[in-house]
């Protein structure tokens, strides 16, 4: 680790310590030349995998979009921010579970209905009729009829 002071590569960890629930590590350092004392923060980095279109196309996956589309469903719905937040880091972590470089939108699109429908049914059921392409009523109601076995 460079010291930030003089710019000197050798530096010493004289304290470490978890912090944020074990996400991430504190270590206070000091400069083996000038002496001086600094903080820094330790993170994994978890690379999500890229996210393969229907029509073939790649682009890196989307937090927000993740989001956006349960906030979407589950608009005036009883749901709380924190069970929202939960859905999100579920879908995350079997994402990142598959240890796959490349998901279809397709298993995004079923791991995100997965934790719609043991959250808010009717969310379920909205998400659903999108993701689906709904064409008519019948669907509508066979996809009911499914939440019910």
């Amino acid at each position: 680790m460079h010291c930030p002071f003089c710019g000197t590569q050798d530096t010493k960890v004289i304290d470490s310590r978890l912090v944020n629930d074990g996400a991430s590590v504190r270590r206070r350092r000091e400069c083996t030349d000038c002496k001086e004392r600094f903080t820094t923060f330790e993170t994994a980095e978890l690379v999500m995998p890229r996210v393969i279109k229907s029509d073939g196309t790649r682009e890196p996956f989307n937090e927000d979009k993740l989001r956006s589309g349960l906030l979407r469903a589950l608009e005036k719905r009883p749901v709380s921010l924190e069970a929202i937040e939960q859905a999100i880091q579920n879908v995350k972590s079997s994402l990142r579970a598959t240890g796959d470089r490349e998901v279809t939108s397709q298993l995004i699109g079923a791991l995100v209905m997965d934790n719609l429908k043991a959250l808010d049914k009717v969310a379920y059921i909205r998400f659903a009729s999108v993701y689906r392409a709904f064409e008519d009523i019948r669907e509508f109601g066979e996809e009911i009829a499914r939440l019910n076995d």
